[in-house]
């Protein structure tokens, strides 16, 4: 075997819990092999890296050997190399920050202009 579909890869190692989850995230745009968007049906060879987008974080894979079986998590470093930057596995359990606006009872609609505020304060704080 010398290659083999994405999606199945991407199962078998343990990155989606389902082929289907695995199918849509190809389909939807969130995996990248060697930088160019995967589609689910895409084959994958030895020494590819595989770029995954769940939620907010973005991981890395690179390749090592392929199977079409889904395997152990204590196997998955035999058959994939985590490449994921620290940074990354950072963002999911960075804090998650509220903001609750607040208007008084009766003061109506917000105005032009203070819609704007908040807008451009809401922005300030995306970054």
């Amino acid at each position: 075997m010398d290659s083999i579909r994405a999606d199945k890869y991407l199962w078998a190692i343990r990155a989606f819990k389902t082929r289907s989850e695995a199918t849509d995230a190809c389909n939807g745009g969130k995996v990248k092999l060697n930088g160019v968007n995967a589609k689910a049906s895409k084959a994958v060879k030895i020494g590819d890296v595989l770029e995954v987008r769940k939620g907010i974080a973005l991981y890395t894979y690179k390749i090592l050997k392929l199977s079409e079986n889904r395997m152990g998590a204590s196997m998955v470093p035999e058959y994939a190399e985590d490449l994921t930057p620290e940074s990354e596995t950072a963002k999911l359990h960075a804090p998650h920050e509220t903001i609750v606006m607040r208007r008084d009872k009766g003061s109506g609609r917000p105005t032009k202009k203070e819609r704007r505020e908040l807008e451009a304060l809401l922005g300030s704080l995306e970054g």
